[in-house]
């Protein structure tokens, strides 16, 4: 099997050395294992990509290059440069510094470099560790994805369907805030929403007397409904959520052709 990792966090990222170990278990042997990663931090940064400037791709070493663009930027380049020859059978982004369950996903970087790969029909999976008290300070607080990462994976790949949707699947996977030997299991479960819980937005102003904007992210330790990613991590699971690119609201689209005749 040939994989491309990308990530968020950057090409220096801890996380990223945790999926490329993953990676490489799920390649084996005869696989190959290629890394594009951003070569700066890029979280936050969604779907986005670089569609009006160029960006420059180091080659840091043998199937290993950092690129100046966002994790979709990374993938692009992957598919189109990289690894052009023979396109990856897996797309795996992250394992990304903080969890993207609930709203974070909609802002998350290492998601949309595994909704770039799925654009292009490839199999894609996002990872991201969920920090808590629990994990926070351990000697690696990545310990719950590096142990059960592989495993996570595989039975992700068992498990998908076939299928010739134009939007194609991909996954959305948090690893509980809890020392590895705490993790309860494995359980598919819709995206959630903590309630009341936002980003925001603080100024501070410069020595020199300028304003600057900081953003600023809410709580992290609050639920969302039963069985839904957020409540499923701090309950001590691994969160398994299927997405699609496709934004329609079917339901109202239902309702609205109804009401427009």
């Amino acid at each position: 099997m040939r994989i491309l990792v990308t990530n968020d966090d950057g090409i220096n990222a801890p996380g990223l050395k945790v999926l490329e170990a993953i990676a490489a278990d799920i390649a084996g042997d005869s696989g190959e294992v290629w890394t594009v990663a951003p070569a700066f931090e890029q979280s936050g940064v969604a779907h986005k990509i670089s569609y009006t400037h160029p960006f420059l791709m180091s080659q840091m070493s043998e199937r290993r290059y950092a690129a100046e663009g966002s994790p979709a930027d990374c993938v692009l380049a992957g598919l189109y440069e990289v690894m052009a020859d023979a396109k990856p059978d897996l797309v795996l982004s992250g394992v990304n510094r903080g969890n993207n369950s609930g709203e974070n996903a909609l802002y998350s970087g290492t998601l949309g470099g595994a909704m770039e790969g799925a654009l292009h029909g490839i199999p894609s999976i996002a990872l991201s560790q969920f920090y808590g008290p629990k994990n926070a300070r351990l000697d690696d607080p990545f310990e719950a994805s590096r142990q059960h990462g592989a495993d996570t994976v595989r039975r992700i790949l068992d498990t998908t369907p076939e299928e010739q949707e134009d939007y194609r699947l991909f996954y959305n996977v948090n690893f509980p805030p809890v020392p590895a030997a705490d993790v309860l299991g494995l359980k598919a479960a819709a995206q959630g929403y903590r309630r009341g819980i936002s980003f925001g937005l603080e100024p501070h102003l410069s020595p020199s007397g300028r304003k600057f904007l900081w953003i600023k992210g809410g709580q992290q330790n609050i639920t969302s409904a039963p069985g839904t990613d957020v409540a499923v991590n701090l309950d001590g699971y691994i969160s398994v959520t299927p997405m699609r690119a496709d934004l329609t609201c079917t339901r109202t689209l239902e309702d609205f052709s109804r009401a427009f005749g």
